[in-house]
């Protein structure tokens, strides 16, 4: 169901979310030495998560960098290498760091090539995992998303399965624009099929992850994982749910959006962060302008409560958005009463 653009009649394996990245970045490596790593830790540790694994090892200490708690500092110089034509791949340890970065990301990258009339790409994938479930606390477990998705110069993708986190990958490393490739922490270890060979994935192109004719739930990374639990769950009661994958933030497709909700007439939006002025208010925006006659209720949005993150994992659990959550609000949307399970 992902839409990817490729020449080849690919297998499949099942593989980790981890595991595909890392084979990606081991690909992109061999096939380009424009390539380079760099960021914490990821070279003699092998990275926080392990994605880098035996990468130095292969490739040398030129291709993978360790680089110092520096976060504006190594940003920076991969800034730099990629104006005058490398292709830098970015590793911050988690995206509450990148906040140290922020004015290269924003002021720099982001701005560099129209600034110049078009005369610099800036090929720079930045990959930055984030997101709540794991007691790393309020600091550490932020959804800042938006803020990257809400600049213009910047394409921000957010894959939820390892197929997409493969295809996404390579076509973020292969783009001459700045990156913002977001990993969600609860992901790493989810398994799927992933196409062997080269795989490339369309920036700016959402999936339905799951046809249904009774109402759309929009949502991207690991809430796509938690509407399709939903959307299976209630299919088994009689409901046809159709569920859209997001995967790209900016540029945002519109097109699918709309497409699926003029069709069941019904959406949630689903979403890790917090609710106001979230991606979830611009998907709802996006539904009231693009298709508001076909709605048969207003759209409804699911999202994590607005605290900082608490430590304690039964306050974190509360603070976060659940399968029944969602479960509860899509009965209300359709009119239909809970049912025990949910409680």
């Amino acid at each position: 169901m992902t839409e990817i653009v490729s020449t080849e009649v690919a297998t499949t394996r099942t593989i980790t979310y981890r595991q595909a990245l890392n084979e990606t970045l081991r690909a992109e490596l061999e096939h380009d030495d424009k390539v380079f790593l760099i960021g914490e830790e990821i070279g003699i540790f092998e990275g926080s998560y392990k994605i880098t694994a035996g990468l130095l090892e292969d490739f040398g200490p030129d291709r993978v960098l360790d680089a110092p708690i520096a976060e504006e500092g190594f940003v920076g110089a991969a800034l730099g290498a990629a104006m005058v034509g490398m292709r830098p791949v970015v590793e911050i340890m988690t995206i509450n760091f990148s906040l140290i970065a922020i004015d290269q990301i924003v002021n720099h990258a982001a701005k560099m090539r129209s600034m110049f009339a078009g005369q610099v790409s800036i090929p720079l994938v930045i990959r930055m995992p984030g997101g709540g479930g794991q007691q790393l606390a309020a600091t550490h477990s932020q959804n800042l998303e938006v803020w990257y998705a809400h600049i213009p110069g910047l394409k921000v993708v957010a894959p939820s399965t390892p197929a997409d986190a493969k295809a996404l990958l390579t076509a973020a490393i292969r783009d001459d624009d700045p990156v913002i490739f977001l990993e969600n922490l609860s992901l790493y270890s989810a398994k799927g099929e992933v196409p062997d060979g080269e795989q490339i994935a369309e920036i700016g192109k959402a999936a339905v992850v799951k046809t249904g004719t009774d109402l759309t739930i929009v949502s991207y990374s690991r809430g796509t994982t938690t509407a399709l639990e939903v959307a299976r769950q209630l299919e088994a009661e009689g409901l046809s749910i159709e569920v859209v994958d997001l995967r790209s933030l900016r540029p945002l497709d519109r097109d699918t959006i709309c497409a699926s909700v003029k069709k069941t007439g019904h959406a949630v939006v689903f979403e890790d962060d917090w609710l106001s002025y979230g991606i979830g208010a611009e998907i709802s925006a996006t539904i009231g302008e693009g298709v508001f006659d076909f709605l048969d209720a207003p759209v409804r949005r699911v999202a994590a409560a607005e605290v900082p993150l608490p430590y304690a994992k039964s306050l974190e659990k509360a603070a976060l958005p659940s399968a029944a959550d969602l479960a509860k609000v899509v009965r209300e949307v359709l009119n239909i009463s809970s049912t025990p399970n949910d409680n």
